[in-house]
């Protein structure tokens, strides 16, 4: 994946990274975003507020940095396998990268924001544009979302699109499908009874 592409972080951790203390419910930690040396990804390291006192800032430069809450993980519960939630439908675009699903990545997140699924931690300029990072408010997943700058006028459609897939199993109608099924339409002679009718 490209340096300042959509990226999907897995949960928080369960201990300080220095200190390895265990995190306890309720306890305000630190969470840092460090580029992985290894790849061209991200790393994500949780420390406690003493730990991160402690870290030696040559250990590698942040990218991004919050205070958030910790919560000890529950039972997940158990929701209806055959709807893709937005949750969901938003980890498999940010894991599979498609380029054409860009938007619909940023529509979905802001959409969880408002539904007070995700909170919206930091926003950082890389190359390639804006760079927002959500975090889920419950499970602790970071979501590195590029802004597309999308004009207002375009809002509406995307969200509607966004929708649409929601209720489409997760997929988006192909467009050349959808272009051939508007020119076949277009192209059918009206009926004496449909012409009549108007």
């Amino acid at each position: 994946m490209a340096f300042g592409e959509s990226w999907h972080i897995k949960s928080r951790a369960h201990q300080c990274d220095i200190t390895g203390k265990q995190f306890d419910d309720g306890e305000v930690i630190v969470a840092a975003i460090f580029p992985d040396p290894e790849s061209s990804g991200w790393l994500r390291k949780d420390y406690s507020l003493a730990g991160w006192d402690q870290r030696d800032p040559a250990t590698g430069d942040v990218f991004s940095q919050w205070k958030t809450v910790y919560k000890s993980p529950v039972a997940q519960e158990s929701i209806e396998v055959s709807k893709e939630s937005p949750i969901t439908l938003l980890r498999r675009l940010v894991d599979e990268d498609l380029e054409h699903t860009e938007t619909a990545r940023f529509i979905l997140a802001v959409m969880l924001e408002r539904k007070k699924i995700l909170v919206e931690k930091d926003t950082q300029a890389v190359p390639s544009g804006i760079l927002r990072v959500y975090e889920h408010r419950k499970e602790g997943d970071v979501f590195l979302i590029r802004d597309p700058n999308i004009a207002l006028d375009e809002v509406e459609a995307m969200q509607q699109e966004v929708i649409d897939m929601l209720e489409n199993g997760g997929q988006m109608m192909n467009p050349a499908v959808h272009e051939e099924t508007i020119t076949d339409e277009v192209a059918a002679p009206a009926t004496t009874e449909s012409v009549s009718d108007q």
